[in-house]
């Protein structure tokens, strides 16, 4: 039976929610955290990389598409449906940052981390799977593109973004699977919610100076050309 998208679906509205937290926003938060590695120099990094490189490549393709692609997908085309649908009723009235505004925010952070991931993606994943070259998404190539200011500012706006994105998500989550029922619990999971913006932020962040720290053994494109020999 097919499912009318006129107006918001029950079923497509949990999943979209569930999908924010488990697996889109758990995979922000470990790739987040296996990123950071980058403080302690090249060596860590790379380990992880090689790590993951080191799995079948099929298997690494499928769990890429299944677990990470499609529900990133899915999460980001309801979302559009949802804020082409949504009407802020803050303005001109008095609530001003009031969780309307809060909403609205995380509704239209949408939009500019869909834009960022996109470049994000085509510019690593799939210029990996291209290249057939793991060495463009390695410690080198990521020294060389966060000495660029440009790159950092844009990587730092990515990543603040995305963790207010989830920070509030896991808030809204919390309301909408019936978690959070009174006006004291959300109070509480708010706290919580803030914690995971501001945590998810500064790890992020850390692992962008991290490339910065540390020079790698060897440029970028010297990698690159060993490789390809």
């Amino acid at each position: 039976m097919a499912v009318a998208l006129s107006k918001e679906n029950f079923l497509l509205h949990k999943l979209h929610s569930l999908s924010g937290i488990v697996p889109v926003g758990f995979y922000m938060a470990q790739h987040l955290t296996l990123n950071s590695f980058s403080f302690g120099g090249e060596a860590y990094f790379d380990g992880v990389i090689d790590f993951f490189e080191g799995m079948p490549k099929h298997f690494l393709l499928a769990l890429e598409v299944l677990a990470i692609w499609l529900p990133l997908l899915f999460h980001s085309v309801y979302g559009f449906f949802i804020t082409s649908r949504a009407k802020p009723n803050y303005i001109g009235t008095r609530y001003g940052w009031s969780q309307n505004r809060m909403y609205t925010l995380q509704r239209w952070s949408g939009i500019i981390i869909f834009a960022f991931l996109l470049m994000h993606i085509s510019t690593t994943t799939v210029a990996k799977y291209i290249a057939n070259d793991a060495s463009v998404i390695k410690y080198a190539a990521w020294h060389q593109k966060m000495s660029n200011p440009i790159w950092l500012v844009v990587y730092m706006l990515g990543v603040i973004t995305s963790a207010y994105h989830l920070g509030y998500g896991v808030w809204n989550f919390c309301i909408r699977w019936g978690i959070t029922i009174s006006e004291r619990a959300q109070e509480k999971v708010q706290k919580v919610a803030f914690g995971v913006f501001v945590g998810l932020t500064l790890i992020g962040w850390v692992a962008l100076f991290g490339f910065l720290m540390h020079k790698p053994a060897k440029p970028a494109a010297e990698v690159v050309v060993t490789a390809s020999r």
